[in-house]
């Protein structure tokens, strides 16, 4: 392991960033206000924290640089500081930020957003996806007058709510009473979620989901059908449909799924790439849902809808417009699916020629490459992955098992990625055969949804 950690060492310094680490957890929960971005996510020998970034390049605390990969946890598909929206932001920031009534920015934001989301007649603004997922949730128990909320089993991550978080290994703190108000059903499958109805006849308020995810074409299924009869299927038995859009919105067309597959849901959540890392997120409807958030309703009882200090902020804003005006003057989605694809094309060729085939496979979705590492019995298995992302840092590529294409990544990122990851399977295929412990620094990174620590 000294050996392993000397090799390391000649090609970078890690001296503040375990300085850093002595220190966060005394002060920060987690160490971070993501838990994706946690010690416990990466490799022992990672950077700990970034200084700054450009374009698709980013610097850690030692000076260190690396190629960025996941962008911003998806958020960011232009670049670091990206100058039209920096620029932009720039302007607005001179006018002041937040005032006592609404920014005339808001309906300039409005009048924009819904122009791309003809299916939608209102918008809500808010600072994260938690906050309009759950908004979502509220407007639909509040139409249908039912308490249930549907979504599968198998998503990721919705919310830091409790609807969504009592359903995870992670739900100490949730009441079992709240838990019980969200059911499940098998993502990808439609006859379950049709058992799922039969089982709570009456009762399901909506069901939310994303309209795509990474591997769906490799398991057969197809996005647009899929999700199409998914929402007549919770019209049929009175239930609301909520499309997350926050992992595909900017990244399969503009805005979204809902423009590329031609859907209609009652309700869509948008984030991440909304504002090109900027804290702008939207919650967009029917106006027969979303009118119930209102005040114009004399009469009608209220509806607590979404309401905080900062979802109006106008610097937030001017990034969210920014980076629609780029996206509306540039192939963005264009570009970026071509780089996914040359990229992938790329490692599946290094893949096959190291006779890897059946430990390394990579998502056929160009606009977010998902890459699933197993053992020789084909597990998943953390202790390779982990090891996998080690080995790309070491080699300037700041890995975390998923490669979000932005603008500026250009010819040259993606040769130094792909000599990276050719580097990186020589030492995985070694360590398939003699175990990852000979080569790993530290423990295997860890689920982020987890019972025990």
């Amino acid at each position: 392991m000294k050996v392993l950690e000397k090799q390391f060492e000649e090609k970078m310094k890690l001296t503040n960033s375990d300085k850093y680490k002595s220190k966060i957890h005394k002060l920060i929960p987690g160490g971070a206000h993501t838990y994706s971005k946690g010690d416990d996510q990466f490799p022992e020998l990672s950077p700990a924290a970034i200084s700054h970034g450009k374009g698709a390049w980013v610097w850690d605390i030692d000076g260190n640089k690396f190629l960025d990969c996941s962008m911003g946890l998806t958020s960011v598909t232009l670049g670091h500081a990206f100058e039209p929206v920096i620029n932009r932001v720039k302007d607005e920031l001179d006018k002041g930020v937040n005032f006592q009534r609404p920014s005339y920015i808001e309906m300039e934001m409005a009048e924009k957003f819904l122009s791309l989301v003809p299916e939608h007649d209102m918008i809500k603004f808010a600072k994260n996806g938690s906050i309009v997922t759950t908004a979502a949730v509220k407007l639909a128990r509040t139409f249908t007058n039912r308490k249930l909320v549907a979504f599968p089993a198998d998503h990721p991550f919705y919310s830091y709510d409790d609807w969504f978080i009592g359903k995870t290994a992670c739900n100490i703190g949730v009441p079992d009473e709240i838990a019980a108000l969200s059911v499940t059903f098998k993502s990808g499958d439609l006859d379950s979620l049709k058992q799922l109805f039969a089982k709570y006849p009456n009762q399901i308020a909506c069901v939310i989901t994303e309209p795509e995810k990474n591997f769906d074409r490799e398991n057969g299924i197809d996005p647009q059908a899929y999700i199409k009869e998914a929402i007549d299927i919770a019209h049929k038995n009175g239930a609301l449909f909520i499309l997350d859009e926050m992992i595909t919105g900017f990244k399969v067309d503009i805005p979204g799924a809902m423009k590329k597959y031609k859907l209609e849901p009652d309700m869509a959540t948008w984030g991440k790439s909304t504002a090109n890392g900027f804290s702008f997120c939207a919650l967009t409807g029917k106006r027969n849902v979303m009118q119930l958030g209102g005040i114009d309703r004399i009469g009608q009882e209220k509806v607590f809808l979404v309401s905080t200090t900062h979802g109006g902020e106008t610097h937030a804003i001017a990034a969210g417009l920014a980076t629609i005006d780029f996206y509306l003057k540039n192939n963005v989605i264009e570009k970026n699916s071509n780089t996914g694809n040359i990229l992938r094309n790329n490692c599946n060729k290094i893949i096959s020629a190291m006779q890897l085939d059946s430990a390394i496979n990579i998502s056929n979705s160009p606009w977010m490459l998902v890459f699933n590492f197993k053992n020789a019995k084909g597990e998943a298995d953390a202790g390779l992955r982990t090891l996998f992302m080690q080995e790309m840092i070491k080699h300037g590529v700041l890995f975390q098992g998923a490669f979000v294409p932005c603008y500026t990544h250009n010819n040259e990122e993606i040769d130094f990625f792909t000599n990276a990851f050719e580097q990186s399977c020589e030492i995985y295929k070694m360590a398939l055969h003699e175990g990852y412990e000979k080569y790993l620094i530290g423990e295997p990174a860890k689920a982020v949804f987890r019972k025990y620590l």
